[in-house]
């Protein structure tokens, strides 16, 4: 037994085979641009997307002809949907990304009818420009000829199983990023539907996460070196994807996401409150586990790191790109191993929650002549942290209590982070065997849906191993006590001064 997962984000797609026991025995990883026709507009080029999907499934099958595939699934991006014609499985135009700025005066109605509150307790989510809804009522509006001819928007996960043969559908977890989506009934909500004017017959059937709606069209199954019979499967959302294969499948464990964006995302057994919630900023969506949900903190901090690499380190990341080193582990080695002085607000861009300012800037205090730059990235890393322990210290515990994180992303590679991210949180910082889990997640609904487990928690239990854990050193924890709490005075102390700049 060998199940695909296919991982499909903003800026490219992933392809890897998970066979029996829970090794990736192969990746592949393939790119695309983000397209930005006029100045605000971000879209993607979906047939190129599709082509490149193809590509990525094309080399994970060459290159493990031992391993019979059995089923595959998707996990991708949210927000973004992709216009289709049903008949002759055609994609009629780009996607609008959630990044994409059109659509503001459809979330001021939106603000309107049905309120940020009402949405927050339909849907889960906080009303945002980035959700899909405001962008479709855009193509209404502005795009009335494609709207008309599309018989069916879809999200990516959904689009990717529909050219691939299989039904057009969409999972709980992505139908939450579009706003339209009733958390408690699991299915398209009438009451928001109503209020953005926007037709239930352009959205497609909703299914749980892990059953079957197809198999891989014979033609293509040939083209792309799978067998026959390969089942489509379910996907979802990348984040709860991630999370499925990060582990994160009972109450107290939660994802620590180290990309570009860092993200964490907790997993609770029940539905939880709307108020308490929102009073923070934080969603709640459906995790592609059934009765489970997650929420998400976030902010850019793989964005501040390349940064600090790009205008501290130009040369030697020159340099290391062709030796072949890792200029991440060069920037680890310089950190001190005291906790830094520095305070740093780390809004270096739109922030997420809890501050939801995008006017807001990033700050670096205490720099003095004798700083080094191990000084300040170390800096820059703990102001990072800070902004994710005031995070959480602001949700009621009766809410949600995190006990151990699972670390996954690019900077779970580096133990110098890690124990950092430890000590800063008062938390075990756990690192995976298997570091992509996005892929391995996607694995894992292929396999429930092919009959290989009966749930998705047996599955991350069977394939889901933890290589080392990382705990906090309480003495040093008691040191970044003292700096969160400084931390915690400084945005409040100068955002007016900043919405100046």
């Amino acid at each position: 037994m060998s199940l695909l997962g296919i991982d499909v984000g903003t800026t490219g797609c992933k392809a890897g085979i998970v066979a029996e026991g829970g090794d990736l025995v192969t990746l592949a990883y393939r790119e695309y641009p983000i397209l930005h026709p006029q100045p605000g507009w971000a879209e993607l080029d979906m047939q190129d997307v599709w082509h490149k999907v193809q590509e990525v499934i094309r080399e994970v099958t060459a290159a493990a002809r031992g391993h019979s595939i059995t089923a595959l699934a998707v996990s991708s991006m949210g927000e973004a949907m992709t216009p289709v014609r049903l008949a002759d499985r055609v994609i009629l135009d780009r996607a609008v990304l959630g990044i994409d700025a059109r659509g503001e005066e459809y979330v001021e109605q939106m603000e309107q009818r049905p309120g940020a509150q009402r949405l927050h307790e339909i849907n889960g989510n906080i009303l945002g420009l980035a959700h899909s809804a405001p962008k479709l009522a855009w193509l209404r509006d502005h795009r009335r000829d494609l709207f008309e001819r599309a018989d069916l928007f879809l999200l990516t996960s959904g689009l990717i199983g529909f050219l691939l043969g299989g039904e057009p559908v969409t999972d709980f977890s992505l139908a939450n990023r579009t706003l339209l989506f009733d958390v408690h009934t699991a299915d398209w909500s009438p009451e928001l539907l109503e209020a953005t004017g926007l037709p239930r017959e352009k959205l497609p059937r909703v299914a749980p996460a892990g059953s079957v709606v197809g198999e891989v069209d014979t033609r293509l199954a040939e083209e792309l070196g799978l067998p026959r019979g390969v089942k489509i499967v379910v996907g979802g959302h990348d984040q709860c994807c991630n999370a499925l294969g990060a582990g994160v499948v009972h109450p107290g464990r939660a994802v620590y996401g180290m990309g570009t964006f860092i993200c964490i995302t907790p997993t609770y057994d029940h539905l939880p409150p709307s108020q308490p919630l929102r009073e923070v900023g934080l969603n709640i969506e459906h995790h592609v586990l059934p009765g489970q949900f997650v929420s998400f903190i976030y902010n850019i901090g793989g964005s501040i790191l390349r940064w600090a690499r790009d205008t501290m380190a130009a040369a030697e990341y020159a340099e290391a790109k062709v030796k072949g080193y890792d200029i991440y582990d060069r920037l680890m080695a310089e950190l001190p191993a005291e906790p830094t002085n520095l305070m740093v607000l780390p809004h270096f861009a739109t922030c997420g929650p809890p501050t939801f300012d995008a006017n807001s800037s990033g700050v670096i205090m205490g720099l003095k002549l004798e700083t080094t730059r191990g000084q300040l990235i170390k800096g820059l890393l703990e102001g990072l942290t800070y902004y994710f322990a005031e995070a959480l210290d602001l949700i009621p515990r009766s809410v949600l209590q995190i006990t151990e994180f699972r670390a996954t992303g690019g900077g779970s590679k580096s133990d110098v982070w890690l124990q950092l991210t430890a000590d800063i949180l008062g938390q075990p910082i756990m690192r995976l065997q298997v570091n992509e889990c996005g892929v391995l997640g996607a694995a894992l609904l292929a396999g429930v849906g092919s009959g290989s487990f009966t749930s998705g928690v047996e599955a991350s239990e069977a394939f889901v191993r933890i290589t080392h854990t990382f705990e906090p050193r309480m003495a040093v924890h008691a040191i970044y006590q003292e700096r969160i709490a400084r931390y915690k005075q400084l945005y409040p102390l100068i955002k007016d001064y900043l919405h100046q700049m």
